[in-house]
């Protein structure tokens, strides 16, 4: 199943609510929030008080991506503000494991992101923990970035170990994600296709939600 999970990094947030109930309506079914400290990227963004306020405004899940230095620290709170899924980077993370059971603890699922410089390999002992794996397909830090095309080769790493090792995780990707990439990313693998630009950057995010979700599921029925 391909599930759109619309980022409001690119979104108006003087029209926030309204922005995310319109992407809601062209198919998202997952909200996605980047969380920037301005020390592990070099851009600061939002925090739990934004989630809190954003929780009112939708019912469905909200994935908080954590690129922040010390999460675990964090985590707590928001999970207390109301994010269902809570991701953290495997670079960020001293005790990763630990990390992750943090995040089960609050009630939350966990993922795992890697950055594009990083190897898949990095998350052998976690894989058989986690919810979903994210992978970035740009540098972390700003949206309406090129993708990385190094990052379908990582796609289908994980889902080859998913399938020998009999895994349940979901692939998540998360920068660049557009009409002219987001074909190769679904063939490669991908289930939750973050997408931020492709959907709040410019036109009616019904209806770029809908075009963007129409061609990944295309995509999918010629998955090879």
């Amino acid at each position: 199943m391909i599930e759109l999970a619309p980022s409001i990094l690119s979104a108006d947030f003087a029209r926030l609510a309204e922005q995310v109930q319109a992407a809601a309506e062209g198919g998202g079914t997952v909200i996605h929030v980047d969380v920037m400290d301005g020390h592990f990227v070099p851009n600061i963004t939002l925090g739990p008080p934004i989630v809190r306020s954003l929780r009112k405004a939708t019912e469905l899940p909200l994935d908080c991506h954590l690129m922040i230095e010390n999460p675990d620290q964090y985590i707590p709170e928001f999970a207390d503000a109301g994010a269902d899924w809570i991701s953290v980077h495997q670079e960020a993370c001293r005790h990763l494991n630990r990390t992750l059971h943090l995040i089960r603890g609050h009630g939350a699922q966990a993922g795992v992101v890697i950055n594009p410089a990083t190897p898949v390999e990095t998350l052998g002992e976690v894989l058989d923990i986690v919810d979903y794996v994210l992978v970035m397909s740009v540098n972390p830090g700003f949206g309406a970035q090129k993708f990385i095309p190094g990052a379908i080769g990582k796609i289908r790493r994980l889902a080859e170990l998913r399938a020998q090792r009999r895994l349940n995780y979901r692939i998540e990707v998360d920068g660049g994600v557009g009409l002219d990439t987001v074909a190769e990313v679904v063939r490669a693998g991908a289930e939750i296709l973050v997408a931020g630009n492709a959907i709040f950057g410019a036109g009616d995010p019904k209806s770029n939600a809908q075009r963007l979700l129409k061609a990944a599921n295309e995509a999918a029925l010629v998955k090879v």
